[in-house]
């Protein structure tokens, strides 16, 4: 049976695991003389390329305030300014996933890695599409792909999406390398450290299962669902103290959550 994923929630999915970001890094100039390609500068950029650049940057804030529809108008329009652009794409296949219109927004991923291959913002997006689509194995590929990429600086971001869809896969023992690699560039990625504390509980790994849960419940990003692995994890551990202590902020910060409940029943085992 594939293991079950849990993330923070529908919330930190979007804003953590999904949003890799539009931009795949500054484009270079084209090389002069056999000499070696230079970074793209606001002087060296097209009009055509500007004025869509800035429809662009539009449609992402409206994506960011969650007026999708006015987003998707304005990429539209960029995309008319210059059908070569590839953050444009990009930030389009967010949206349609947001819209649940997937074969739209694959459609659209794939638009991107065909004018860049070498995007690895497009190939982490368009992987975590695919996971979610229980491609598994299209998806790691893709998620591989961003991770080689030398210049990307969202490998700590990829490699957790990548360990959760080996999660679902139910891919455990990589999944746990790829969590491990991502925790270990961003110890501060709350998803991050709650996926790889509930996988290591659910294999008896108890001991580091209780060092990542502790370290997040004892920081400002504890939440009911973070709380209640705490309070598992310390009861198969026999630390009373510490279960009582955890039940106390559960029970006085999310005194309506379905974890209280699960709490007072004793369902320490499900």
């Amino acid at each position: 049976m594939k293991a079950k994923v849990n993330l923070i929630g529908m919330a930190a999915c979007w804003a953590v695991v999904l949003l890799a970001g539009c931009a795949g890094g500054l484009p270079r100039t084209p090389p002069v003389s056999g000499n070696q390609a230079d970074l793209m500068t606001a002087s060296d950029e097209p009009e055509q390329r500007r004025r869509a650049r800035l429809r662009l940057e539009l449609a992402s804030a409206y994506f960011e305030q969650g007026q999708i529809k006015v987003a998707l108008d304005e990429i539209k329009q960029s995309l008319v300014i210059d059908p070569s652009f590839v953050e444009a794409y990009n930030l389009r296949g967010l949206v349609y996933m947001r819209l649940n219109e997937m074969p739209l927004a694959e459609d659209s991923f794939r638009r991107a890695q065909n004018l860049n291959p070498q995007d690895a913002s497009v190939a982490h997006n368009y992987g975590w599409l695919l996971c979610q689509q229980a491609r598994y194995g299209e998806a790691i590929q893709y998620f591989g792909q961003a991770i080689a990429n030398p210049s990307y600086t969202g490998k700590a971001k990829t490699l957790m999406a990548q360990g959760v869809c080996q999660i679902s896969a139910g891919q455990l023992s990589e999944a746990e390398q790829s969590l491990r690699h991502s925790y270990e560039l961003d110890a501060g990625n709350p998803v991050t450290g709650y996926n790889l504390a509930s996988l290591l509980y659910k294999r008896g790994d108890l001991i580091r299962a209780q060092f990542y849960i502790r370290r997040l419940n004892n920081s400002e990003l504890a939440n009911a669902e973070t709380l209640w692995l705490g309070i598992k994890t310390e009861y198969k551990l026999n630390n009373r103290e510490a279960v009582l202590q955890l039940a106390g902020q559960l029970k006085k910060r999310f005194a309506q959550s379905p974890q209280v409940t699960a709490y007072e029943k004793g369902s320490f085992n499900e």
